[in-house]
């Protein structure tokens, strides 16, 4: 997809997701609205428990709302299928967990090259193309790996990489620097910028690091079910 800074990529409304715990429900969020623009960077904080995954996995339609709607590129998730969703997914979106989620019987190549693989291109071309990602992550040298034989670090950049590979139009980040050290993190936040500036890609970042956070364009605060916005630093 054709992408230009400024053009709406993410937006929801009234997102409310309400679960039934016993005689009551639990509302997590509450009515909630969010914009992100391609090109933008947006870290979400808060404390734990306040729904961030919840929050991200319903914009990333890996869960549906009690109530709201979620837009990607214009399109909105409330109509799709399972099938469909899975489809829009794949040309869409891009998940960083905060647990990697690598499959155990693939190597790095293999799990960074596998949204490309579903999606139905040559295994060949898609294994060049994760490789040229886990070059720019620093992995590329550990390529033939399989994850038992990596470190948390080197996983989460294996994984980070299968995020970017399809070229998304967002991003969803869950703590993506939490078992990174300093200057591979300092790596992966260039990365991030470059892919903002260049190919006007949208990132949503879940964090507790106020670095991490305070790199982003703008941070929320995620409190009650509703998301506020944080005045930066002068």
């Amino acid at each position: 997809m054709q992408r230009t800074a400024g053009q709406t990529m993410l937006e929801c409304h009234d997102l409310t997701r309400t679960y039934n715990e016993g005689p009551q429900d639990i509302t997590v969020l509450d009515g909630l609205s969010l914009t992100v623009n391609a090109g933008e960077r947006v870290a979400i904080v808060g404390s734990s428990g306040s729904g961030k995954t919840t929050l991200l996995n319903l914009l990333g339609g890996l869960d549906r709302p009690s109530r709201g709607e979620v837009r990607i590129a214009g399109e909105s998730l409330l109509n799709l299928g399972e099938t469909a969703l899975g489809r829009f997914r794949n040309r869409h979106i891009g998940f960083v967990y905060q647990f990697h989620h690598l499959l155990a019987e693939f190597t790095a190549v293999e799990n960074a090259a596998l949204p490309l693989i579903v999606r139905g291109q040559r295994k060949k071309d898609a294994e060049a193309s994760a490789l040229r990602l886990l070059e720019k992550v620093g992995m590329a040298a550990r390529g033939d790996h399989k994850p038992g034989e990596l470190s948390g670090g080197e996983r989460q950049r294996v994984a980070i990489a299968r995020a970017l590979v399809t070229d998304p139009s967002l991003v969803l980040m869950d703590e993506p620097t939490g078992n990174l050290d300093q200057h591979t993190a300092a790596g992966i936040l260039a990365l991030m910028d470059e892919l903002a500036h260049t190919a006007a890609c949208a990132f949503v970042i879940v964090t507790h690091d106020p670095a991490l956070a305070a790199h982003q364009d703008r941070v929320l605060r995620l409190d009650d079910g509703r998301l506020s916005e944080q005045p930066r630093e002068p």
